[in-house]
């Protein structure tokens, strides 16, 4: 029997940045003077698609990951741990954008049960014990040889997780195929096409930032992710 709207599962989108993006890379993607020189986005690289998914009645958490600087990787999966429970979020898909890959595979190693589905945006996608560090290292490039990335805390620190709680779990790859880390993410693709179980394989013809120069296309990947969802439950 098929639920009325009335009836129908609410379905919680979490989104989780990478590197704090600054607007004036945004606004090279963009083409457009959407945001003034010299800031940081953080989660605010999320709001050209956040309202095409509350619009059809999704609710959306875009938090800006603390400083990492002054933090870890295990903070930001802690953060991030805190925004699904404090506010008891079910059915939740958690979408990752690059370094986010990191952040949302410990979350859901840690609260498989309130995931419903992992979105990994052009996004590192570590084996046990791997650092974003050495997930880029695995693709034969030196980490810092890529402009503004540092070997601040989050992004060397190993990623502990039971990789058996996250293979089963739908999950979806996009991978972008005018990003910069492409030596990175075909390191991904790779793995993904030696184990396919529970994956979903798109390629979306955009920059690292599809937020930025495809944001209609990446929305439709997203709610064509969110109907899944539904249709499951």
């Amino acid at each position: 029997m098929k639920k009325s709207k009335k009836d129908a599962p609410i379905i919680n989108f979490v989104l989780v940045h990478g590197g704090n993006m600054s607007t004036d890379t945004w606004n090279k993607l963009a083409k457009s003077n959407d945001y003034p020189s010299g800031g940081l986005l953080g989660g605010k690289i999320w709001d050209s698609i956040i309202p095409d998914l509350e619009i059809h009645g999704y609710r959306v958490f875009a938090p800006t990951l603390k400083d990492e600087h002054h933090s870890n990787l295990t903070e930001h999966i802690k953060q991030i741990c805190s925004i699904i429970t404090e506010n008891n979020l079910q059915n939740v898909i958690l979408v990752g954008h690059s370094y986010g890959g990191m952040v949302i595979t410990g979350v859901v190693s840690r609260i498989p049960r309130r995931i419903k589905h992992l979105v990994y945006l052009d996004a590192a996608f570590p084996d046990p014990g791997e650092s974003l560090f050495d997930l880029i290292i695995s693709g034969g490039r030196d980490p810092l040889s890529f402009p503004g990335l540092e070997a601040a805390a989050p992004y060397v620190e190993k990623l502990q997780y039971d990789a058996q709680k996250i293979r089963s779990l739908p999950k979806t790859y996009i991978l972008c195929t005018k990003s910069e880390f492409n030596i990175v993410t075909d390191v991904i693709k790779r793995r993904i096409d030696a184990d396919k179980k529970g994956w979903t394989y798109i390629e979306l013809p955009s920059s690292h930032v599809p937020m930025a120069d495809l944001p209609e296309e990446f929305s439709r990947i997203l709610l064509e992710t969110a109907k899944k969802v539904v249709e499951d439950l």
